[in-house]
């Protein structure tokens, strides 16, 4: 009774025959216990050094990542450094930092400022509200079509557009609440985004370019025929042309007919990564292979950077404290105007481990 209801099957006992040998074998148990064993007559083995700890092991290889993801210049002049080590706030007149933030997850990847100031982080695990006079957390983790958030941008109206690698999302930065969601998307990924001069929102994907009304959340235009796809880095110009950054190029595109008017020859061959225009007129474009400063409307190359934490440039925030902030895989850096050599920032690279 026991058996069945604990889903056991009692089996009869089996009895083998005696034999001869199994008879002999055995008849004392303790006979094994009184032998005296043989050893043969060999030297001992080599000794075996003891393996490391192998905590010790893991924490060593484990390398800290020092890119620098994103950089945000706020309202009050200051600039938001975004990295893979955490968030900090610094004085972009003088370097020094004013702030760090103790964040759930410090793999940061967008960084938004709504109109009353609070802060918007997204990262892999999703997206934080930061209240920057308490530098408290006061929301986090929306339910998001991915916890991956790749981009951020606040509209005219003040709405907060969240990009992640399943589609888009229209949030209220008051309420902290979803108002819609696009998961549609062509292109399926948020790379990128910029408001136009009428106030629309331009989204680079895997598949090109997608003009959304900010308003209705309607898809109004599609660009996907452009070469090399992926659309990886957005910004307007002030005549208001698209500048797209592909992984092989940089394309000038004009929004009202989706032509391209020009591929930048300077640019042919590089994955560009981060395009700012800065208030002198001419346009910084970032790549995986250094700096450079252009002329818009020749395409001709002002500068070339050098002195880079990395060539891998990830980020660029123009105009602020007089220099160019420069988010590079290996850490910050700034530029001034005639300056050719980049100076790293040593709070932000290698030098601080």
């Amino acid at each position: 009774m026991t058996s069945a209801v604990l889903g056991l099957i009692a089996l009869p006992s089996i009895i083998f025959p005696a034999t001869a040998q199994n008879q002999t074998v055995n008849t004392n148990p303790y006979r094994s216990l009184n032998s005296q064993p043989a050893y043969p007559a060999v030297p001992p083995p080599p000794r075996i050094d003891r393996l490391p700890n192998e905590r010790d092991v893991e924490e060593r290889s484990l390398e800290t990542d020092y890119r620098i993801s994103h950089l945000l210049g706020d309202v009050t002049g200051n600039l938001w450094v975004g990295s893979w080590r955490g968030l900090s706030r610094i004085n972009p007149n003088t370097g020094r930092i004013i702030s760090r933030i103790s964040l759930p997850n410090i793999t940061i990847d967008a960084l938004a400022q709504d109109k009353v100031g609070r802060l918007w982080v997204g990262n892999y695990e999703g997206l934080t509200r930061v209240d920057p006079l308490t530098n408290q957390i006061t929301a986090q983790n929306l339910l998001l079509p991915s916890k991956r958030v790749l981009s951020l941008l606040v509209d005219k109206r003040g709405y907060l557009w969240t990009g992640t690698d399943s589609g888009l999302v229209l949030i209220s930065p008051d309420q902290g609440l979803i108002m819609t969601t696009l998961r549609n998307l062509p292109g399926v990924s948020a790379n990128a985004m910029t408001l136009d001069a009428d106030g629309q929102l331009w989204v680079g994907t895997l598949d090109g370019l997608i003009r959304v009304n900010t308003a209705s959340a309607l898809i109004m235009k599609r660009i996907d025929n452009l070469p090399g796809a992926t659309v990886q880095a957005l910004a307007i110009s002030p005549e208001g042309l698209i500048w797209a950054g592909m992984p092989n190029q940089l394309l000038v595109v004009n929004p009202k007919n989706g032509i391209v008017l020009r591929s930048v020859t300077p640019l042919r061959g590089r994955s560009v990564t981060s395009i700012k225009f800065a208030k002198d007129g001419s346009v910084w474009v970032g790549t995986t292979n250094g700096l450079l400063r252009l002329n818009p409307h020749t395409g001709s190359v002002l500068d070339m950077v050098t002195g880079l934490p990395s060539s891998q440039v990830v980020t660029l925030a123009a105009d602020m404290g007089n220099k160019l902030w420069v988010g590079t895989s290996e850490g910050l850096a700034w530029v001034m105007p005639n300056m050719r050599k980049a100076e790293p920032h040593l709070a932000f690279g290698r030098a601080v481990k």
